[in-house]
């Protein structure tokens, strides 16, 4: 422990390794399908899509195996939107997707039996289709409710509102009449003309939600779709199982490098080699594995510094000092300009205006 801390030790190292929730960078993959989309759409709008985006336009013959971090493609449709001058560019650009963008998955969405069948394979091997933020069902009242939280961070309007209006594009094609859901909800801000919302989706949409949304009336999971094959769907899905075999796992290694980075940041050692030493794998096989969940190493340790400088702040028995100490600074205005990099205020402000009892800190953490 530095010295002058006064602390319980016990409260501090349980607290740095239970953070395995930090506050989130966004993170997340999608597949290339995405871009490949965008670059279709900015050639017929008559832009040259490969000098305006920066980036190759991706080979169809890649199956949407190759992945794009959700930060860049967030950054190519901020580029696109710009250049357009079209805000509403993520709900356009959902509307002009097709099966055939999809490859492998989109001929197995369109040999299911009907649009239930349909959305059970989506979530099945959602991963193949749109890897950030993973969406699940449930049953409310005559709905079939499909829902996106915000585990992965916040992605933005562009991207969100690609991906749902992309998904109830794909269930239009495949039945051939449009699916009209009873509410659409979306979790960023409401935007200065909800109307074209509204005129596409059919229905209510509401804005500054807690989850990302689709109310779909059950009733609709019974249309049939117009290429049922089941001979053809049970080829299909051995496919879609083999290309879900080849991307990245998601297991507990994330969770692991999350731990070993708080209880060296205590430690002042949180560089890339060091916890790489940690895990027992190299610093590139690290930082491949983080990479390939769309992770950057940097941006990963500066939100769990955050988020211990957010406990650590509601610990009234910790000086500021002290605090800068626990983080790996060497001098507390380091700290300090952080902090303000991170929250807009002063660790001593954020502290007056959230105060925390000691009390209130939960018992597990004590």
């Amino acid at each position: 422990m530095p010295k002058g801390l006064t602390a319980p030790d016990n409260y501090l190292t349980i607290l740095a390794m239970s953070l395995i929730t930090p506050v989130q960078p966004l993170r997340g993959v999608v597949p290339s399908t995405y871009v490949r989309l965008l670059y279709e759409y900015l050639e017929k709008q008559g832009v040259a899509a490969a000098a305006l985006l920066g980036v190759a336009a991706p080979e169809a013959a890649d199956r949407g195996l190759q992945r794009y971090p959700v930060t860049r493609w967030q950054a190519l449709l901020q580029r696109a939107a710009e250049h357009l001058h079209d805000p509403l560019l993520g709900l356009r650009l959902g509307q002009s997707i097709t099966p055939a963008h999809f490859g492998v998955m989109g001929y197995v969405l369109l040999a299911c039996p009907n649009l239930g069948a349909a959305l059970a394979r989506t979530l099945q091997y959602q991963r193949l289709l749109y890897d950030v933020n993973p969406m699940r069902s449930a049953l409310e009242g005559s709905d079939l409710l499909l829902e996106w939280g915000v585990d992965q961070g916040r992605p933005g309007p562009l991207v969100d509102e690609c991906a749902i209006t992309a998904l109830l594009q794909l269930a239009h094609n495949a039945t051939g009449r449009r699916v009209v859901p009873t509410q659409v909800c979306f979790v960023n801000p409401t935007p200065v003309d909800s109307k074209p919302y509204r005129d596409w989706f059919g229905c209510p949409v509401l804005f500054d939600q807690p989850v990302t949304s689709i109310h779909l009336p059950q009733i609709l999971l019974a249309l049939p779709l117009r290429q049922p094959d089941t001979i053809l769907l049970n080829v299909l899905e051995r496919q879609a199982e083999g290309l879900l075999a080849e991307l990245p796992p998601t297991d507990d290694f994330e969770l692991a490098v999350r731990r070993c980075i708080a209880r060296l940041i205590r430690e002042g050692q949180a560089e890339l080699e060091l916890v790489a030493n940690e895990l027992h794998v190299s610093a590139r096989t690290l930082h491949r594995r983080l990479e390939a969940s769309g992770i950057n190493f940097r941006e990963l340790r500066e939100s769990i510094r955050h988020r211990l400088a957010e406990h650590y702040l509601a610990d009234p028995r910790l000086q500021l000092a002290e605090i800068a100490q626990l983080l790996g600074y060497s001098e507390q205005s380091a700290f300090t300009r952080a902090f303000r990099r991170w929250s807009g205020c002063t660790p001593y402000g954020y502290r007056q205006r959230q105060p925390v009892p000691l009390g209130e800190i939960p018992q597990v953490l004590v």
